[in-house]
């Protein structure tokens, strides 16, 4: 927005009438009242007003003749915009422009919007509308097809921040960051709320801005308990978590805040697991917030945001706040993988089950889940998927700690990728060959080498990898893969079980066999369908 008005001016290609749009408090009126000192500038047109000469003094000071502004809200009535009108007429007194300024133009009534529009459409030269609103949509098209429109955008509380520790500075008041980081974030993109917040944070607090102080001011959820309430849910404590929840009630905070900022913070996370640099250096919080983007997977976070934020717009039908709040974390927790510990949700042991014979991922031995001497360990690889390998002695500790520095599970990994089509193809027709910072190397099956010629699929799927590590990977695909492993067979394989799984039910099913009995029905075996 400065660029091109920057560029009008010093080209001296001025339009008549300008709209400028925002949330409150992003700086429509002040930039209005410097584009009418560029305007009226004793130097000249120009976008680098003096402020040293007349214009730009009673500009500044709210008495410069040929500016006038006009508060639509206060302003409704078609005979307000007719006298404002009829005065646009006349030839400036002292300034080269005469500047009209209307804040919150769209609070004009339909009367007075027809009564500007005729001036809008032969204006005279000596005349510049600046109009300011932040409802743009409710400014009838006729206005708006006749105004240059520019958009302020809200500003980000980085940048909030960074302008409210100037000024404490410069006044020489003590502060917290986490202070300023509350004032910055409660503003939502507003400079003039934040400047007013300082203020009452400053007073609040008799001169010295603490975090704790502005927590108390602003009603403001302890992030304490936030960070608390997710630690509890990762270690699926559903006792720590109604623990958490009494102290807030005890504290009387409103739960629907809560769960605003429990949505907050969950966005937070998935920034510092996705786009790390997207967290500043100087973050009051960053530590806590990395290292909760180290214990939940994307998935996990994607899901519990989609609870929070659902539970918030849920939270006025519950009996009461906090029965809607904690139904909001019990729902998290109904719904969190199980982290394969000794105890249930809610923090209570778990009774003792049969021990059962079960096959472990990527050994092909079969171990007994009851079986205290056995070995467990787990293998973490990108994304939060983790391969698992028990051994039933020590003597398999060295064939345990081989698998657990090998590469990630291929098949793992590719039900992790957004990859569709003859990509999707490729990829499963392969097995995994190596796996580098900065390369990955895929075997393909000799029986399917044809797929090596399509170009656009390895370009996608080397795409879909990168997308996913954050970062570019190279992808290599040779031939000469062991087809028995590749995901496509397995995949073969599992729906072959399936399917034999159900054929077998049908046939022992007793209503099947009676009707075959009594009534000579025929089973059809091509009619049954196993589930995948």
């Amino acid at each position: 927005m400065v660029r091109a008005l920057s560029n009008a001016l010093a080209q001296n290609r001025l339009h008549h009438a300008y709209l400028f749009t925002g949330t409150r408090g992003v700086g429509k009126t002040t930039i209005a009242r410097i584009f009418a000192k560029s305007l009226n500038c004793a130097t000249g047109i120009t976008a680098t007003p003096c402020g040293e000469c007349s214009a730009c003094r009673e500009i500044d000071n709210g008495r410069f003749v040929d500016l006038i502004e006009l508060d639509a809200a206060s302003n409704t009535q078609v005979d307000n915009m007719r006298e404002l009108l009829e005065s646009a007429l006349y030839a400036p007194s002292s300034g080269r422009f005469k500047v009209y300024i209307i804040d919150e133009v769209h609070m004009l009534s339909k009367s007075a919007f027809n009564a500007m529009l005729k001036t809008l459409e032969e204006p005279p030269g000596h005349v510049k509308f600046i109009l300011a609103t932040t409802d743009p949509q409710k400014i009838p098209v006729t206005v708006l097809s006749r105004c240059l429109q520019f958009n302020l955008k809200q500003l980000p509380p980085a940048l909030i921040a960074t302008h409210l520790q100037h000024v404490l500075e410069q006044e020489q008041i003590p502060f917290e960051p986490g202070a300023i980081s509350l004032i910055s974030r409660a503003a939502q993109g507003s400079m003039r709320d934040a400047l007013s917040l300082l203020d009452q944070a400053i007073a609040f607090s008799s001169g010295n801005v603490a975090q704790e102080v502005v927590h108390t001011m602003l009603g403001a959820i302890d992030h304490g308990y936030l960070f608390d309430l997710l630690v509890a849910l990762r270690e699926q404590n559903g006792v720590a978590m109604l623990e958490i929840s009494d102290k807030m009630s005890m504290r009387s905070l409103a739960f629907d805040s809560a769960l605003q900022e429990l949505a907050t913070l969950l966005h937070r996370i998935a920034l510092a697991q996705a786009v790390p640099q997207a967290i500043a250096d100087d973050e009051p919080e960053r530590d806590h917030l990395f290292e909760l983007a180290q214990a939940f997977t994307a998935e996990e976070l994607q899901l519990c945001y989609q609870i929070a934020i659902h539970g918030r717009d849920e939270i006025n039908l519950a009996p009461d706040e906090y029965a809607g709040f904690t139904m909001t974390l019990l729902r998290m927790l109904a719904f969190a993988p199980a982290r394969g510990n000794a105890q249930s949700a809610m923090g209570l042991p778990v009774a003792a089950k049969k021990p059962e014979s079960r096959l472990v991922a990527n050994t092909g031995t079969e171990t007994s889940s009851g079986d205290i001497s056995s070995v467990s360990r787990t293998a973490t690889v990108p994304g939060g998927a983790t391969s698992k390998f028990v051994a039933s002695n020590g003597s398999a500790v060295s064939a345990i700690e081989t698998a657990i520095s090998a590469q990630p599970d291929w098949v793992v990994l590719l039900e992790k990728l957004n990859v569709q089509g003859m990509a999707q193809q490729l990829a499963k027709n392969c097995t995994l060959e190596s796996f580098t910072d900065r390369q990955i190397t895929l075997c393909l099956s000799q029986e399917q080498r044809h797929l090596q010629a399509n170009k656009m699929a390895t370009e996608k799927l080397q795409t879909c990898l990168s997308e996913y590590f954050a970062k570019p990977v190279k992808l290599k695909i040779v031939l000469g893969g062991n087809a028995a492993a590749t995901p496509a067979l397995m995949e073969q394989k599992t729906r072959e079980i399936k399917q034999q799984q159900a054929s077998d039910a049908i046939v022992q099913d007793g209503f099947v066999r009676e009707a075959q009995a009594e009534l000579d029905a025929i089973l059809i075996a091509e009619s049954i369908k196993g589930s995948i």
